[in-house]
């Protein structure tokens, strides 16, 4: 998978290698040649997510991860999967772009006793999952998304990061 990353906060010194195989495991997961698909990923802090956040989402303060699709593939029926995402004229699939904060990473993953690259693996996989149309908003969309995110990780040998 092409991801292009751009790195605003020099903490994030893994996140090439960790959104790069969290991006290939997650699209072969879905069905998707990961070799078609491309994404951009802004690895930033907290005051630049918050300032996306209020922009985007009229969410004040930070978050963890945002997404922008490239295109709207949300299923009208609740529950029901996504419409898959269509390959332009030369054959790619322009997925969108991604935006994670390391001080929000680096706090949640702390608080839960879990190692920053796993948090952030996951993150990137929830990410990426938004891009291909899955939401949260309603119950039966949040219970697809949340099976595909354990699904992907344990694949990857990343614990249940819904489990207490």
């Amino acid at each position: 998978m092409t991801v292009d990353v751009i790195i605003e906060d020099p903490r994030w010194t893994d996140l090439p290698a960790l959104a790069g195989r969290a991006a290939d495991a997650a699209l072969a997961h879905m069905g998707l040649d990961p070799a078609l698909c491309e994404m951009s990923l802004l690895g930033c802090d907290d005051a630049r997510i918050a300032v996306l956040n209020a922009e985007f989402r009229d969410k004040p303060g930070p978050t963890n991860v945002l997404s922008w699709p490239a295109e709207d593939l949300a299923p009208e029926q609740e529950g029901a999967a996504p419409h898959p995402p269509e390959p332009d004229f030369e054959g790619e699939i322009a997925l969108g772009d991604i935006a994670i904060s390391y001080d929000t990473c680096a706090r949640e993953a702390a608080e839960a006793g879990k190692p920053l690259a796993d948090h952030v693996t996951h993150l990137v996989v929830h990410g990426l999952l938004h891009l291909l149309g899955y939401d949260h908003i309603r119950d039966g969309d949040a219970a697809l998304m949340e099976a595909l995110e354990v699904e992907i990780l344990g694949k990857m040998g990343i614990d249940d990061p819904y489990r207490d």
